[in-house]
């Protein structure tokens, strides 16, 4: 019989329950697998596109004020999102009057007082970071659950239809070829689905994770010039 002849539908149907139940808890995993994928993909290339379009920006504003303004219209922008969060803090610290040349009432700020507001904004940017990387990497490890799992939950399934086929070669008393391989392909068919299921999971998980590690190192890197920004302004 060749491969063209093979009916998978037929198969799934002959199968025992068992396997039948195993093959639906897999595709549960794959629909829920290429939705994650889907959704990440197209979250991830809005954030690469929109990070990049910020940044841009961000260094051709000669005030902070205009970058301020073109960050709130980019919601991708795990970059533009850190800005706003680090510029409120900012804006904050120097009404209050604890960055910047002098304070409200017309004195001198004392330095202590200018590294206790550059230490909150820094603060603020890192806690920003963190938050971005935990909402980049949401529902990603379920790819990485979904490829660890699913072919050990295959492999069960061709193990409990084996042990079935042999049961029922035992009740007819017969061990021909016949009458062993059909009950044997079905079987395999759950260990072939589980493999399915697991490869596409564990490449999307590697390629995510590669990415976000990148935007992390990018949002990191500009929280630093960010800070050395308003180090540098407030001497």
């Amino acid at each position: 019989m060749g491969f063209g002849e093979i009916n998978i539908i037929d198969m799934i149907r002959n199968a025992s329950l068992m396997v039948q139940l195993v093959l639906l808890l897999l595709l549960f995993f794959s629909i829920t697998s290429w939705s994650i994928i889907f959704i990440k993909y197209r979250y991830i290339r809005r954030a690469y596109k929109e990070s990049a379009f910020f940044t841009d920006i961000f260094w051709e504003s000669r005030d902070l004020s205009v970058a301020f303004k073109e960050a709130k219209d980019l919601h991708g922008s795990p970059i533009a999102r850190i800005f706003r969060i680090g510029y409120v803090e900012l804006k904050k610290l120097t009404e209050a009057g604890n960055i910047g040349p002098q304070s409200g009432t017309g004195n001198p700020v004392k330095l202590s007082g200018r590294f206790t507001g550059i230490e909150n904004v820094k603060r603020s940017l890192n806690r920003a970071i963190n938050t971005e990387v935990t909402r980049m990497t949401q529902m990603v490890p379920f790819l990485a659950t979904t490829g660890n799992t699913t072919p050990f939950i295959g492999l069960f399934g061709t193990v409990w239809g084996i042990m079935d086929s042999f049961h029922g070669i035992g009740m007819r008393g017969s061990a021909s070829l016949a009458v062993v391989a059909p009950g044997i392909s079905e079987a395999l068919v759950a260990t072939a689905a589980g493999l399915a299921v697991a490869i596409p999971a564990v490449i999307a998980f590697n390629y995510f994770m590669q990415k976000v590690k990148v935007i992390e190192s990018e949002l990191e890197s500009f929280s630093a010039d960010f800070l050395n920004i308003i180090e540098r302004d407030i001497r």
